[in-house]
């Protein structure tokens, strides 16, 4: 059992805050970042209960190497564990140290994550109300914008002699707590805590464990009903996997789809993905191909078309509407609006052609009536193209200016390019594939990408207005890699 070492001259130490609950304050050491492929290298676990405050902490056989960088981080060396139990014959111990406590840590899904990873490796269940006090500071004391350990060390004026280890920061973490009493009252800390850990009622059919492996990560959820191999009731995405699962089962129920869910949903399955594009890129593809019925579907749209300038003498232009049954949108460089009927198309245009003085005649909105000017003219709204008072070819470059902010961008490069997409916490790269707008899937491995490009050549999708603006958008931010990519290779015959 490790005690609290002295303190140095001069610091006062935050009075004890009042107590409600036994709660463990938690830290670890690890290789990296990532809870799947990385492991512990320290737990520290500083409990408060009703017979006082123990500190507990040890040393972990990762068995795998330590980065230099985090050895040179946390000060702990591949040496200084080559002797240290594995996580393996600790794991009794600290199971026991945390079942039953509200688990207190900052950025409390890194801590969480790791020892929910390495409970599950060794067969063992552990699910625990978890505490994040990075959201707690957060909500606390919103008028501050930094809100990691190192500030609020600073702020709360804290102190241990031992910053990044295990124990050390789980004392400090412990001292936060004790000075966050010494500033709020504790009602309203408690109240606080209590929204921040709130679970969800779970309806009868579901198991309690159904929400505890849900991930705060991004990606897209899944639920299902009672029927074995049945297709998904609902699909929904989010940044925050967890948080949105748990809005579905928390709340009123005044929302009818809610209760609905409430009552049929058997079965909770998600996909993590890197980000959120990610995210939109797989929900958008699972709903085409499940339609599940209690989603929220938009209007069918009727036939997709878009305007499509056409020189019928050197330099007059005119507009034609072209429908994506009839060709690929994604490999067109002279297509403007995106629009699902052709009724939707000709009063866009015919909006466009009041606001710009464009004759109706020439835009095919209105017929040509023998030796006369268009009704727009005598009304003053039409500069004369049709009547020889506006040169053909001046009518054409005001047309074009009028739709240019209309105008679909061209696929910017000579074949299919990879998308990359990186989540820095949990080390996750996706790579979407992309060809003229079409998204044609997601690799996480180089050797997925030949199969899928594959697949795209045999079974190609088709022009997605909603995935052409989602990946234009992307792209044009500019904060994505762009990967280059082979052509996909010949269909097997």
């Amino acid at each position: 059992m490790a005690a609290q070492p002295p303190f140095p001259p001069g610091f006062t130490p935050p009075a004890p805050a009042p107590f409600r609950e036994t709660l463990v304050f938690v830290d670890l050491e690890t290789t990296g970042a990532n809870p799947v492929r990385d492991r512990i290298t320290e737990v520290g676990i500083v409990e408060v209960s009703p017979a006082g405050v123990t500190q507990w902490s040890s040393l972990v056989n990762p068995g795998i190497p330590i980065p230099p960088f985090i050895q040179g981080l946390t000060h702990i060396s591949d040496e200084m564990v080559a002797s240290a139990p594995p996580f393996a014959a600790l794991a009794e111990e600290v199971l026991e140290r945390l079942k039953g406590r509200l688990f207190v840590a900052h950025n409390a899904r890194f801590d969480y994550g790791f020892l929910k990873n390495e409970f599950r490796r060794l067969g063992l269940k552990f699910h625990a109300d978890v505490l994040c006090t990075v959201k707690l500071s957060r909500k606390l004391e919103p008028q501050h914008h930094r809100h990691s350990l190192d500030a609020l060390v600073e702020r709360h004026q804290l102190y241990d002699e031992a910053r990044h280890r295990a124990l050390s920061d789980a004392r400090l973490i412990h001292q936060f707590w004790d000075r966050l009493h010494g500033a709020h009252p504790a009602e309203h800390i408690w109240q606080t805590v209590e929204g921040l850990t709130q679970r969800p009622k779970l309806p009868p059919q579901l198991p309690p464990e159904a929400l505890d492996d849900l991930p705060e990560l991004p990606g897209v959820y899944l639920l299902y009903g009672q029927a074995p191999g049945s297709a998904p009731l609902y699909i929904g995405k989010s940044s925050n996997l967890r948080q949105r699962v748990f809005s579905h089962f928390s709340g009123d129920k005044n929302d009818a789809r809610d209760q609905a869910l409430a009552a049929q949903v058997y079965r909770i399955d998600w996909q993590e993905t890197a980000g959120e594009l990610g995210a939109t890129l797989l929900e958008a593809r699972l709903m085409q191909a499940h339609q599940p019925p209690l989603n929220r579907h938009p209007k069918k749209a009727g036939e997709l078309c878009a305007w499509q300038l056409v020189e019928e003498s050197p330099g007059d232009f005119r507009p034609r509407l072209a429908l994506a049954t009839e060709m690929d949108f994604g490999r067109q460089n002279d297509l403007y609006g995106l629009f699902n009927s052709a009724k939707e198309a000709r009063n866009s245009l015919k909006k466009i052609a009041d606001a710009h003085h464009l004759c109706h005649v020439l835009l095919g909105l209105e017929a040509q009536r023998p030796g006369k000017p268009c009704f727009g003219h005598q009304m003053h709204n039409c500069k004369g193209a049709c009547c020889g008072k506006e040169p053909l070819g001046q009518h054409s470059a005001r047309l074009m200016a009028a739709l240019a902010k209309l105008k679909l961008k061209a696929w910017p490069y000579g074949g299919p390019v990879g998308l990359v997409e990186k989540d820095d916490f949990s080390a996750t790269t996706d790579l979407h594939l992309v060809d003229h707008w079409v998204y044609l899937g997601t690799a996480r491995q180089d050797d997925e990408i030949p199969e899928l490009l594959a697949e795209a050549r045999r079974h190609a999708g088709p022009f997605d207005p909603e995935i052409y603006r989602l990946l234009n958008k992307a792209i044009a931010q500019g904060s994505l890699e762009i990967r280059t990519l082979p052509p996909a290779p010949p269909a097997a015959e």
